[in-house]
């Protein structure tokens, strides 16, 4: 049985998109199969994988339209192990395009409901936002993975996301489940990474992850050269970290 989980956070800069291009590669090292959902009309993770955006002739946004088959815009990602749904920049279209639509929350469900069975693990890179386009990819997802910043509005952030989930629940009658919180840009040395990361395990016990995520150069540096953090740079300490976090993920079933 799929497990679909939606890496999701309003705020943006928060390295969504870098759980979502790295994660997969250590669940697929832990024998998983998965694919990867990218409903971000910036793209950025279609892009971090080596695709070009502005190359696709169908992608997501065509999917979520009914226009083509789900199955037709699933992609080999370049030297790796795991799938994805690309998407093109015309999916910023995809917000005024769905208003209309019957049913509109629920596109993105409907499109992976008949692709989803073949793979273990189904991950979305949400927007940075609560639009139309983070709604299907919440009601569509199992499971929420929030990345949370060390800053100190993380909080804030974290308690409206949760809201909203519950909020989506009741008035939709869903059953999403929050997986957890991930701490992001994490720096060992800094004393307020220290203090926030105290407050936030206080403030939501049970929902957040041992592991964290470091601030690294090469981190940064990965989606430039369209590579994932483990081919980029082998050895940085961000390899050792999404590896022990898809090993909680996977333990969290």
């Amino acid at each position: 049985m799929s497990r679909v989980i939606a890496i999701a956070n309003q705020k943006g800069g928060v390295g969504k998109t870098a759980i979502a291009v790295n994660l997969p590669v250590f669940l697929t090292a832990f024998g998983k199969k998965v694919l990867l959902v990218d409903i971000d009309p910036q793209a950025n993770a279609t892009f971090s994988l080596g695709i070009k955006p502005r190359d696709l002739n169908i992608s997501l946004y065509e999917a979520l339209l009914g226009q083509v088959s789900p199955k037709d815009i699933i992609k080999k990602t370049p030297f790796l192990a795991f799938d994805i749904m690309p998407t093109s920049h015309n999916l910023a279209g995809a917000n005024i395009e769905l208003v209309n639509m019957e049913n509109r929350e629920f596109k993105l469900k409907e499109a992976l409901d008949i692709v989803k069975d073949q793979y273990d693990f189904v991950l979305i890179d949400c927007p940075p936002s609560l639009g139309l386009l983070t709604l299907n990819a919440l009601i569509a997802a199992d499971e929420v993975l929030i990345p949370v910043q060390c800053e100190y509005l993380a909080m804030e952030g974290l308690g409206q996301l949760l809201q909203n989930i519950k909020l989506i629940n009741d008035n939709l009658e869903m059953n999403i489940k929050v997986l957890g919180s991930v701490m992001t840009m994490y720096n060992r040395k800094n004393r307020v990474c220290a203090a926030i990361s105290k407050d936030l395990r206080r403030s939501f016990p049970g929902y957040v992850f041992d592991t964290v995520i470091p601030r690294t150069v090469s981190l940064s540096e990965s989606p430039v050269t369209g590579k994932t953090i483990l081919r980029h740079s082998p050895n940085s300490r961000a390899v050792h970290a999404f590896r022990e976090l898809a090993r909680e993920i996977i333990s969290k079933n």
